[in-house]
């Protein structure tokens, strides 16, 4: 790559131009065109919000640059400078990062599904002004906390083979799948991370945080793990029995618990599914599972989209990565469970409501989510009222449009969420 020297600066105005130019170029209006950003200064500018999928911005200058919620899906910003940039949410699907330089970067709750973080060339600012090769092992920003930052994102089947990514902060990722071959990972955290199947073959793990992470079928061929922290690793011996291999017959439980449930518990028998690792069985989610028992079940990456799981008990289940748009949990008992990442857009989850045994009022069944972990879940639209949410981890939350009239979040942590769009009439907040 030719060395690049005065990248041409745009202002926000001049880049906004290009935006609605690009709008048309994808809706195929008269006029339009692609946004061929090469090469050019877009430090500090405002990209929030914006498409600009298949959009080229080969060498640009991106620090500091505000791209949260945008989508940029097989955008090209091979060799970019994305120090400190905020990427937060924003969906970088099959995007190309080879050679980017993202130190300090917020890639909080983004995407980067199938997006190709290779090594490559590195650039970074030279004393005129512009991009030059940066030389592998130079001492850059000495004494500065330079990490990337991953936390929360959606990483799933990404390509960070030959990353170096010393010190980098992954914890809370869904790496499932991901390939880390040969990569540098010296001090990285990856506390909490799902990195089911992910491969780290020849990587260098030394001081790495591995706490209470998925490794479920992780490869870890020739790595180098002195000084890593294991403490409460999940491997695929922790994922609980299959039904299989309890010997339980999944038709058998449903028509025994319809018979439990219509009968009002006079005859068949509720269904237990306690302990057991879900992860495999197909189409769950158009089951009847109303008032099932199951304590620490593994749902983990599940499609529960619109599953009625209302009046269950859920104590200590793990719900880690799953789709559970639109799905009704109202009445249930959910205390100290795991949805880290999960998508419970439109959910319902708010209490049931019952006539009072006097017939002169109603009587409430609230949803008990006490204790449980909400760190990156996607609230956007559910209706948690009356909800019990006592102690929730929420860090990172997504509640926009979310209902919490009158719901108890006593306790709750909020680290990098925001309450201004929910809607929290008479809730309880400490």
């Amino acid at each position: 790559m030719t060395k690049t020297t005065n990248l041409q600066r745009l202002n926000q105005r001049e880049l906004d131009e290009i935006i609605e130019l690009h709008k048309r170029f994808t809706d195929s209006k008269p006029g339009g065109k692609r946004a061929i950003l090469k090469f050019v200064d877009l430090s500090n500018l405002s990209l929030e919000g914006v498409d600009l999928s298949h959009a080229d911005f080969t060498g640009a200058n991106l620090s500091g640059t505000n791209m949260t919620d945008g989508i940029f899906t097989s955008c090209c910003f091979f060799a970019c400078d994305l120090r400190d940039a905020n990427l937060e949410n924003a969906n970088f699907k099959r995007a190309d990062f080879r050679g980017a330089y993202v130190a300090g970067a917020n890639l909080t709750g983004a995407d980067l599904d199938s997006a190709d973080l290779r090594e490559g060339k590195i650039m970074e600012r030279g004393q005129d002004g512009g991009l030059d090769n940066r030389q592998r092992g130079a001492q850059t920003h000495e004494n500065n906390n330079w990490s990337a930052i991953f936390t929360g994102a959606q990483l799933t089947e990404t390509n960070l083979s030959g990353v170096k990514a010393n010190a980098a902060d992954f914890s809370d990722a869904d790496m499932t799948g991901v390939s880390l071959n040969a990569a540098d990972l010296q001090g990285v955290s990856f506390e909490g991370a799902n990195l089911t199947n992910a491969d780290f073959t020849g990587s260098d793990l030394s001081n790495a945080d591995l706490r209470d992470t998925v490794m479920s079928g992780t490869v870890l061929k020739s790595v180098e793990m002195q000084g890593a922290r294991i403490d409460g690793v999940m491997e695929h011996s922790d994922m609980g029995e299959t039904l299989e291999e309890r010997g339980a017959d999944l038709e058998e439980m449903l028509g025994q618990h319809q018979a439990w449930v219509s009968s009002a518990g006079k005859s068949g028998a509720q269904m237990d599914l306690s302990g057991i690792d879900l992860r495999e069985v197909e189409n769950l989610r158009t089951y009847p599972l109303t008032a099932i028992r199951a304590v620490k079940a593994n749902f983990m990456d599940q499609d529960l989209r619109q599953i009625s799981l209302q009046s269950a008990i859920l104590d200590d289940s793990s719900f880690r990565d799953s789709r559970m748009m639109e799905a009704d949990l109202r009445g249930s008992s959910i205390q100290n469970a795991i949805f880290t990442r999960a998508d419970l857009s439109d959910a319902k989850l708010g209490a049931l409501k019952f006539d009072s045994p006097d017939g002169k009022g109603i009587r409430l069944q609230r949803t008990n989510l006490s204790g449980s972990s909400l760190r990156y879940v996607d609230l956007r639209g559910t209706d948690l009222r009356d909800a019990i949410l006592m102690g929730c981890d929420l860090t990172g939350a997504k509640l926009e449009g979310t209902d919490l009239r009158r719901a108890d979040l006593t306790g709750v942590i909020l680290t990098h969420t925001d309450l201004s769009s929910a809607h929290i009439e008479g809730a309880i907040i400490d």
